[in-house]
Protein backbone atom coordinates (compact mmCIF):
# COMPACT_ATOMS: atom_id res chain seq x y z
CA UNK A 1 0.00 0.00 0.00
CA UNK A 2 1.41 3.39 -1.07
CA UNK A 3 2.02 5.74 1.59
CA UNK A 4 -1.19 8.04 2.05
CA UNK A 5 -0.76 11.34 3.77
CA UNK A 6 -4.47 11.81 3.00
CA UNK A 7 -5.49 9.10 4.64
CA UNK A 8 -3.46 9.64 6.87
CA UNK A 9 -4.50 13.21 7.79
CA UNK A 10 -8.30 12.31 7.61
CA UNK A 11 -8.77 11.85 11.64
CA UNK A 12 -7.18 15.21 12.28
CA UNK A 13 -10.74 16.36 9.68
CA UNK A 14 -12.71 14.27 12.04
CA UNK A 15 -12.28 16.17 14.89
CA UNK A 16 -13.95 19.21 13.56
CA UNK A 17 -16.69 17.34 11.60
CA UNK A 18 -16.93 13.49 13.10
CA UNK A 19 -20.05 12.77 10.70
CA UNK A 20 -17.81 12.29 7.89
CA UNK A 21 -16.54 9.18 9.18
CA UNK A 22 -20.44 7.77 9.30
CA UNK A 23 -21.51 6.02 6.09
CA UNK A 24 -25.16 6.06 4.99
CA UNK A 25 -25.52 2.09 4.08
CA UNK A 26 -23.79 -0.76 5.99
CA UNK A 27 -23.58 -4.24 3.81
CA UNK A 28 -21.74 -7.43 4.05
CA UNK A 29 -20.50 -6.52 0.45
CA UNK A 30 -22.58 -5.87 -3.01
CA UNK A 31 -24.27 -8.67 -3.41
CA UNK A 32 -26.78 -6.78 -0.32
CA UNK A 33 -26.81 -3.82 -2.64
CA UNK A 34 -30.60 -2.90 -4.10
CA UNK A 35 -29.09 -1.67 -7.22
CA UNK A 36 -32.88 -1.42 -8.74
CA UNK A 37 -34.23 0.06 -5.80
CA UNK A 38 -31.21 2.97 -5.68
CA UNK A 39 -31.75 3.60 -9.55
CA UNK A 40 -35.20 4.07 -8.77
CA UNK A 41 -34.20 7.02 -6.02
CA UNK A 42 -32.26 8.57 -8.69
CA UNK A 43 -29.03 7.83 -8.51
CA UNK A 44 -27.10 6.97 -11.43
CA UNK A 45 -23.36 6.06 -11.19
CA UNK A 46 -21.69 4.02 -8.79
CA UNK A 47 -17.77 4.17 -7.92
CA UNK A 48 -16.27 1.37 -6.16
CA UNK A 49 -13.23 0.63 -4.08
CA UNK A 50 -11.11 -2.37 -5.29
CA UNK A 51 -9.24 -4.15 -2.78
CA UNK A 52 -11.79 -6.13 -0.50
CA UNK A 53 -14.61 -4.64 -2.11
CA UNK A 54 -14.98 -5.95 -5.46
CA UNK A 55 -11.64 -7.92 -5.46
CA UNK A 56 -9.18 -10.16 -3.27
CA UNK A 57 -6.57 -7.47 -2.46
CA UNK A 58 -3.38 -7.29 -5.04
CA UNK A 59 -5.48 -9.14 -7.66
CA UNK A 60 -7.56 -8.05 -10.39
CA UNK A 61 -10.16 -10.16 -10.94
CA UNK A 62 -13.34 -10.08 -9.72
CA UNK A 63 -14.05 -12.13 -6.36
CA UNK A 64 -16.47 -15.07 -8.47
CA UNK A 65 -19.32 -14.75 -5.62
CA UNK A 66 -19.92 -11.36 -7.11
CA UNK A 67 -20.38 -12.41 -10.43
CA UNK A 68 -24.18 -11.84 -10.72
CA UNK A 69 -24.49 -8.58 -8.13
CA UNK A 70 -21.32 -6.96 -10.59
CA UNK A 71 -23.18 -7.77 -13.48
CA UNK A 72 -26.45 -6.64 -11.97
CA UNK A 73 -24.88 -3.08 -10.89
CA UNK A 74 -22.92 -2.53 -14.73
CA UNK A 75 -26.91 -3.04 -16.53
CA UNK A 76 -28.58 -1.11 -13.87
CA UNK A 77 -26.19 2.09 -14.28
CA UNK A 78 -24.28 1.72 -17.47
CA UNK A 79 -20.52 0.53 -18.06
CA UNK A 80 -19.71 4.25 -18.35
CA UNK A 81 -21.45 5.29 -14.99
CA UNK A 82 -19.79 2.49 -13.05
CA UNK A 83 -16.19 3.53 -12.11
CA UNK A 84 -13.13 1.91 -9.85
CA UNK A 85 -11.13 4.22 -8.06
CA UNK A 86 -8.30 2.74 -5.90
CA UNK A 87 -5.16 3.99 -4.47
CA UNK A 88 -3.09 0.97 -6.16
CA UNK A 89 -4.44 0.89 -9.42
CA UNK A 90 -4.91 3.87 -11.37
CA UNK A 91 -2.74 5.76 -9.28
CA UNK A 92 0.40 7.57 -9.28
CA UNK A 93 2.06 4.35 -8.35
CA UNK A 94 0.97 2.20 -11.06
CA UNK A 95 3.57 2.36 -13.52
CA UNK A 96 2.70 2.53 -17.03
CA UNK A 97 -0.56 2.29 -16.02
CA UNK A 98 -0.43 -1.86 -16.24
CA UNK A 99 -2.47 -2.68 -13.21
CA UNK A 100 -5.16 -0.09 -13.94
CA UNK A 101 -6.10 -1.35 -17.72
CA UNK A 102 -5.67 -5.53 -16.30
CA UNK A 103 -8.53 -4.55 -13.32
CA UNK A 104 -10.51 -2.38 -16.77
CA UNK A 105 -9.55 -5.00 -18.89
CA UNK A 106 -11.78 -8.38 -15.57
CA UNK A 107 -14.14 -5.71 -14.47
CA UNK A 108 -14.95 -4.18 -17.82
CA UNK A 109 -15.55 -0.81 -16.39
CA UNK A 110 -13.15 2.11 -16.09
CA UNK A 111 -10.88 2.60 -13.59
CA UNK A 112 -9.70 6.23 -12.50
CA UNK A 113 -6.03 7.62 -13.26
CA UNK A 114 -5.44 10.02 -10.41
CA UNK A 115 -2.39 11.26 -9.15
CA UNK A 116 -3.90 11.79 -5.06
CA UNK A 117 -5.06 9.11 -3.30
CA UNK A 118 -8.60 8.98 -1.40
CA UNK A 119 -9.97 10.91 0.09
CA UNK A 120 -8.02 13.79 -1.06
CA UNK A 121 -9.99 16.96 -2.57
CA UNK A 122 -7.66 16.00 -5.70
CA UNK A 123 -8.82 12.68 -6.37
CA UNK A 124 -12.79 14.11 -5.49
CA UNK A 125 -12.10 16.54 -8.35
CA UNK A 126 -10.62 13.81 -10.34
CA UNK A 127 -14.12 11.81 -9.93
CA UNK A 128 -16.50 14.63 -10.35
CA UNK A 129 -14.26 15.68 -13.91
CA UNK A 130 -15.20 12.09 -14.75
CA UNK A 131 -18.55 11.90 -14.29
CA UNK A 132 -19.06 15.29 -15.38
CA UNK A 133 -17.58 14.29 -19.18
CA UNK A 134 -20.23 11.36 -19.48
CA UNK A 135 -22.62 12.42 -22.31
CA UNK A 136 -24.97 12.49 -19.91
CA UNK A 137 -23.44 14.49 -16.70
CA UNK A 138 -23.34 12.84 -13.47
CA UNK A 139 -24.25 14.65 -10.13
CA UNK A 140 -22.76 14.11 -6.83
CA UNK A 141 -25.71 13.39 -5.33
CA UNK A 142 -26.46 10.85 -8.22
CA UNK A 143 -23.48 8.72 -6.98
CA UNK A 144 -23.43 5.51 -4.59
CA UNK A 145 -19.75 5.42 -3.56
CA UNK A 146 -18.74 1.62 -2.03
CA UNK A 147 -15.85 0.88 -0.13
CA UNK A 148 -14.44 -1.32 2.67
CA UNK A 149 -12.69 1.17 4.34
CA UNK A 150 -14.18 4.09 6.57
CA UNK A 151 -10.79 6.80 6.55
CA UNK A 152 -10.47 6.63 2.98
CA UNK A 153 -13.82 5.55 1.16
CA UNK A 154 -16.16 7.06 3.70
CA UNK A 155 -14.73 10.15 4.43
CA UNK A 156 -14.15 10.99 0.98
CA UNK A 157 -17.94 10.47 0.16
CA UNK A 158 -18.94 12.51 2.96
CA UNK A 159 -16.49 15.26 1.77
CA UNK A 160 -18.92 15.50 -1.57
CA UNK A 161 -21.63 16.36 0.16
CA UNK A 162 -23.17 19.62 0.53
CA UNK A 163 -25.95 21.40 2.28
CA UNK A 164 -29.33 20.60 0.84
CA UNK A 165 -31.48 23.54 -1.08
CA UNK A 166 -34.97 23.31 -1.99
CA UNK A 167 -36.18 22.51 -5.58
CA UNK A 168 -38.13 25.91 -6.33
CA UNK A 169 -41.86 24.45 -7.80
CA UNK A 170 -42.52 24.30 -11.49
CA UNK A 171 -38.47 23.71 -12.23
CA UNK A 172 -36.10 20.93 -13.30
CA UNK A 173 -36.33 17.75 -14.47
CA UNK A 174 -37.54 14.37 -12.12
CA UNK A 175 -34.49 13.40 -11.50
CA UNK A 176 -33.51 16.79 -10.00
CA UNK A 177 -36.23 17.43 -7.97
CA UNK A 178 -36.05 14.40 -6.02
CA UNK A 179 -32.15 14.70 -5.99
CA UNK A 180 -32.99 18.39 -4.30
CA UNK A 181 -35.81 17.74 -2.36
CA UNK A 182 -34.23 15.06 -0.38
CA UNK A 183 -35.07 11.62 -1.66
CA UNK A 184 -31.94 10.61 -1.98
CA UNK A 185 -29.79 12.49 0.49
CA UNK A 186 -27.77 10.28 2.58
CA UNK A 187 -28.54 12.71 5.79
CA UNK A 188 -31.21 15.25 7.08
CA UNK A 189 -29.95 18.73 5.74
CA UNK A 190 -27.20 17.35 3.32
CA UNK A 191 -27.34 16.20 -0.47
CA UNK A 192 -23.97 13.97 -1.59
CA UNK A 193 -23.03 10.86 -3.14
CA UNK A 194 -24.40 7.58 -0.66
CA UNK A 195 -21.24 6.20 1.40
CA UNK A 196 -21.74 2.93 1.49
CA UNK A 197 -19.37 0.79 3.47
CA UNK A 198 -18.79 -3.45 2.68
CA UNK A 199 -17.64 -4.56 6.12
CA UNK A 200 -16.89 -8.20 4.89
CA UNK A 201 -13.33 -9.10 3.84
CA UNK A 202 -12.29 -10.95 1.52
CA UNK A 203 -8.59 -11.18 2.61
CA UNK A 204 -8.05 -10.43 6.41
CA UNK A 205 -5.07 -7.38 5.97
CA UNK A 206 -4.30 -4.11 8.22
CA UNK A 207 -6.61 -5.82 11.12
CA UNK A 208 -5.36 -3.24 13.59
CA UNK A 209 -6.31 -0.19 11.63
CA UNK A 210 -10.03 -1.53 10.91
CA UNK A 211 -10.31 -1.79 14.23
CA UNK A 212 -9.26 1.56 14.63
CA UNK A 213 -11.87 2.65 12.19
CA UNK A 214 -14.79 1.20 13.78
CA UNK A 215 -13.81 2.22 17.43
CA UNK A 216 -14.19 5.67 15.92
CA UNK A 217 -17.14 4.75 14.08
CA UNK A 218 -18.98 3.54 17.30
CA UNK A 219 -17.91 6.48 19.31
CA UNK A 220 -19.40 8.95 17.04
CA UNK A 221 -22.42 6.70 16.72
CA UNK A 222 -22.74 6.86 20.00
CA UNK A 223 -21.91 10.28 21.38
CA UNK A 224 -22.67 12.85 17.82
CA UNK A 225 -25.40 11.36 15.79
CA UNK A 226 -28.99 12.22 16.73
CA UNK A 227 -31.83 10.44 16.89
CA UNK A 228 -32.99 11.59 13.56
CA UNK A 229 -29.61 10.88 11.91
CA UNK A 230 -29.40 7.16 13.49
CA UNK A 231 -33.52 6.79 11.87
CA UNK A 232 -32.71 8.26 8.42
CA UNK A 233 -29.67 5.82 8.32
CA UNK A 234 -32.03 3.12 9.41
CA UNK A 235 -34.81 3.87 6.66
CA UNK A 236 -31.87 3.82 3.85
CA UNK A 237 -30.77 0.27 5.32
CA UNK A 238 -34.68 -0.83 4.43
CA UNK A 239 -34.47 0.99 1.00
CA UNK A 240 -31.50 -0.43 -0.16
CA UNK A 241 -30.03 -3.27 1.63
CA UNK A 242 -31.17 -6.91 0.52
CA UNK A 243 -30.26 -10.17 2.41
CA UNK A 244 -27.91 -12.61 1.70
CA UNK A 245 -26.84 -16.18 1.48
CA UNK A 246 -25.31 -16.45 4.97
CA UNK A 247 -23.13 -19.51 4.32
CA UNK A 248 -21.72 -17.36 1.24
CA UNK A 249 -19.58 -14.28 1.95
CA UNK A 250 -16.15 -12.58 3.20
CA UNK A 251 -14.63 -13.75 5.78
CA UNK A 252 -15.33 -12.51 9.30
CA UNK A 253 -12.70 -10.55 11.43
CA UNK A 254 -11.61 -12.84 14.81
CA UNK A 255 -10.81 -10.85 17.44
CA UNK A 256 -6.83 -11.18 18.99
CA UNK A 257 -8.13 -13.07 21.89
CA UNK A 258 -10.33 -15.74 19.96
CA UNK A 259 -7.06 -16.09 17.32
CA UNK A 260 -4.81 -16.65 20.45
CA UNK A 261 -7.23 -19.45 21.65
CA UNK A 262 -6.97 -21.21 18.83
CA UNK A 263 -3.04 -21.03 17.89
CA UNK A 264 -2.50 -22.61 21.50
CA UNK A 265 -5.63 -25.12 21.69
CA UNK A 266 -4.06 -27.12 18.87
Amino acid sequence: MPFNLPGILAPVHLIINPRLVVPSVVVKDIRQLDFQALYKAGYRGAVFDKDNCLTVPHEDRLVPELTDAWRECRETFGPGNVLVVSNTAGSHTDVGEIEAEAVSHHLCVSVLRHSSLKPSYACIKSIRAYFASLPRPVRDEELVVVGDRLLTDVIMANRMARKARRQESGSGSEDEKRALVGENVPTPGRVGPLAVWTEGLWKREGLLLRTIEKGMLRGVERWVLGPQEKAWRESLQHRFVKPVPAEVGPVKERGWARRLWERFSK
